[in-house]
């Protein structure tokens, strides 16, 4: 597919969101719309990368995700959920994708594609909201209040501009927990709204500008309602505007509202996303369900780039998946996997180097509880997105300390 200019795509989100001002005399649209959008429009000129992540909730199995065939010891541990290698999408001579992964062989052989190996941390926790709470905080083992991607918005753009945080999902994540900021948090688009009595609605739509506040109580009550309508119309216009002949393939795990928000200039730098209900918590009978899954994920990720692609902004954008923990390394008696430790993560976009990072766990030295022993602390790769990718360096504050960096983009 042949990429449009960027430069020419930027003057399209230009005039879109020019043309978007223009709205804000209709009666559906807050009249502060047209301020929001000349905002966007401002902000979208800029050529600053986006940074969307992708949450795998349930605790993705890593070792049926990319199968390490050339070890005999997986097939050892796996006798009966062990994938054959004349079954995998074969990506080298020891790695195969599972089956179901057409889009990722597709990403990693056009060399797209990083896939970071034995990612964990300290003292595992096997409870789901426990290790995904300190995924999101970027704090094992101990509390935080702010997620790891709200301190980034805080340390990259602390005045916090409006909209520049955006969770898509049914309830605001923990990751994206700001102090100084208020992130962009919904599910469908054309019912993203402030909710109210129907009495209320009118009233509640226009937010009077009564000049000075001094009272900070009234103050930030006025500017959350400020960004609440501004924030809903833009969505809804971008969702509305929205039209792509590319396939995500059956869930597309709201990648599509990124690219609509992405095409209309939102002046959005980090995303945030999830496959959810902790659907990868594979216990039982497990080959088929998570075939499944990962196709839909597969699928929805490659049909991402290419869209991206399409709307010219493949060399902005970078995706990271993970998931709070992997499986144990042996099959359990009800041909699935219990909760474990150390897993894969990827990252992907226009500007990674493809290819495999991080030590390889080993199928036989096994840490307690038949665990993969993790390899890469995985705020490693937290740092090195946002060190390698977004270009800031407050690994201290961020992270709690320096976990040191792949050579990871181009």
């Amino acid at each position: 597919m042949k990429k449009k200019n960027r430069k020419d795509k930027t003057l399209d989100r230009r005039e879109l969101l020019a043309g978007m001002a223009g709205l804000s005399a209709m009666s559906m649209v807050p009249p502060a719309f047209a301020q929001a959008a000349q905002a966007a429009a401002a902000q979208a000129a800029a050529t600053g990368k986006v940074l969307v992540i992708l949450e795998l909730s349930g605790g993705n199995d890593g070792l049926n995700t990319v199968v390490p065939y050339g070890d005999d010891a997986y097939y050892r541990q796996r006798p009966n959920i062990g994938i054959p290698k004349n079954e995998l999408r074969i990506i080298d001579d020891h790695f195969g994708f599972n089956p179901g992964m057409a889009g990722f062989e597709s990403l990693y052989k056009d060399g797209k594609m990083a896939i970071v190996h034995g990612c964990g941390y300290e003292n595992p926790s096997y409870s789901h909201f426990t290790s995904m709470a300190y995924w999101h905080t970027a704090a094992p083992n101990s509390g935080d209040e702010y997620g790891w991607v709200g301190k980034l918005a805080d340390s990259i753009a602390p005045s916090a501009p409006s909209n520049y945080l955006v969770n898509i999902g049914s309830k605001q994540s923990l990751a994206v927990k700001s102090a100084k900021h208020v992130p962009v948090v919904f599910d469908d688009p054309n019912r993203f709204m402030r909710e109210a009595f129907a009495a209320e609605k009118e009233a509640l739509d226009v937010v009077p500008d009564i000049g000075e506040v001094e009272n900070p109580s009234r103050r930030f009550l006025l500017d959350i309602a400020r960004s609440a309508n501004d924030a809903s119309a833009l969505v809804r216009d971008a969702w509305s505007k929205y039209d792509s002949p590319v396939d995500y393939g059956v869930n597309d795990l709201d990648l599509k509202k990124v690219v609509a928000l992405l095409d209309a200039g939102m002046p959005t730098s980090l995303y945030y996303v999830s496959y959810r209900n902790n659907s990868f918590d594979t216990h039982v009978f497990q080959n088929n369900l998570h075939r499944r899954l990962l196709t839909y994920t597969s699928d929805a990720v490659a049909g991402f780039i290419r869209d991206l692609e399409r709307i010219g902004r493949a060399d902005d954008v970078a995706l990271m998946i993970f998931s709070e923990f992997g499986r144990r390394v042996p099959e359990n008696v009800s041909l699935g996997t219990d909760h474990g430790a150390a897993n894969a993560m990827f990252v992907v976009g226009n500007q990674v180097k493809g290819g495999h990072y991080g030590e390889l766990p080993s199928l036989t030295k096994l840490a307690d509880g038949d665990n993969l022993a993790y390899t890469t602390d995985f705020r490693k790769v937290y740092q090195t997105i946002t060190q390698g990718w977004l270009g800031h360096n407050d690994s201290a504050n961020l992270l709690g300390g320096d976990f040191g960096t792949f050579d990871l983009f181009s």
